[in-house]
């Protein structure tokens, strides 16, 4: 069941990690069962889900990195038969293909944490939103999801920029989601054509960033556009754009708990930092996926952690990379 983001943002951390300990016992019950991909992977590790009694006992199961999952037989990290997807997403990246898929279930969820992101960085059902890049990634998808519950206005603006001209001068948008690359082509395409994107009424961007949580072009995006900038973390892997966001106190990425347990363990080594502000790899297991889950997934990113609740009442873990701040 997914709960009102008014009561989970907002539990104390006891009620937190009760719900988060009930769904990793279930997720990894769920995993061992169906996965041919986690079935061999627990009994390498001499683990299986009978050992989980408490959140720490995750520090048991092995980790998951990009390597395992871009070498594996999609199907076999599949927990349902394809008679329960509702959605297939496939994408060509650098290293192979990559396909996720979802049930109903998955989708709900993606809808519903995409839709907290939105809500904390102001959106509204009187928010008129640009969507640019290509609706065939699922993440995407997710997003418009998200801002029809809202009731927000979506305008999907798609990869071409003559469209993106046309929409931005006939449709007044206070908002724009896209990729970090794909705002600065459409600053350069303005500035080639004599105008300027601070001249218009867009008051909000969120950059969703599809393989690192650090926006590199942040600054320069805040600079050109006169506006503030709401970063999302979107990976292949994760395949939501609902994981980590930002509300409008800017003090770190808040993690949606109650459906990612997020570890950060010490660089080069298996140690869970306890530690607050004191830098690690992030890890994430997904508590809430049913057909493609994720347990103890090195996402590669550096980060810092704080539980101290934020300026604006959540009180979710908040993560920090290098360059940003708690």
């Amino acid at each position: 069941m997914i709960a009102s983001a008014d009561n989970v943002e907002r539990m104390s951390r006891e009620e937190l990690q009760t719900i988060q300990l009930e769904r990793l016992k279930k997720v990894v019950a769920w995993a061992e069962e169906k996965s041919k991909f986690y079935r061999e992977k627990f009994a390498e590790a001499n683990v299986c889900a009978s050992d989980i009694d408490t959140l720490d006992d995750i520090a048991k199961l092995p980790f998951v990195t990009k390597s395992d999952i871009r070498h594996s037989d999609p199907l076999s990290r599949l927990t349902v038969p394809y008679s329960g997807i509702v959605r297939y997403h496939h994408s060509e990246t650098l290293t192979g293909d990559y396909v996720h898929l979802y049930t109903k279930g998955d989708k709900d969820w993606d809808a519903e944490l995409v839709k907290r992101t939105m809500i904390a960085a102001g959106v509204s059902s009187a928010a008129v939103v640009g969507l640019q890049g290509d609706l065939t990634d699922s993440r995407l998808m997710g997003v418009q999801s998200a801002l029809e519950e809202i009731g927000a206005m979506a305008v999907p603006l798609g990869v071409g920029h003559k469209i993106w001209m046309k929409l931005l001068e006939n449709v007044g948008m206070d908002t724009l989601i896209s990729t970090p690359q794909l705002i600065m082509q459409l600053i350069i395409q303005l500035q080639a054509s004599g105008k300027n994107i601070a001249d218009y009424p867009v008051k909000r961007i969120i950059c969703i960033n599809l393989d690192n949580i650090q926006n590199p072009l942040q600054a320069h995006i805040e600079e050109r556009t006169k506006t503030k900038v709401f970063n999302l973390y979107a990976s292949q892997e994760l395949s939501t754009a609902g994981m980590l966001y930002q509300c409008k106190e800017h003090l770190g990425q808040h993690v949606a708990e109650d459906a990612f347990l997020a570890e950060i363990v010490a660089f080069g080594s298996d140690a869970e930092v306890k530690e607050e502000h004191r830098m690690g790899e992030l890890v994430i297991t997904t508590l809430t996926a049913e057909a493609m889950p994720l347990i103890r997934y090195r996402t590669g990113q550096a980060v810092s952690k704080t539980l101290e609740p934020c300026a604006c009442g959540r009180t979710f873990m908040r993560i920090a990379t290098p360059f940003s701040y708690l």
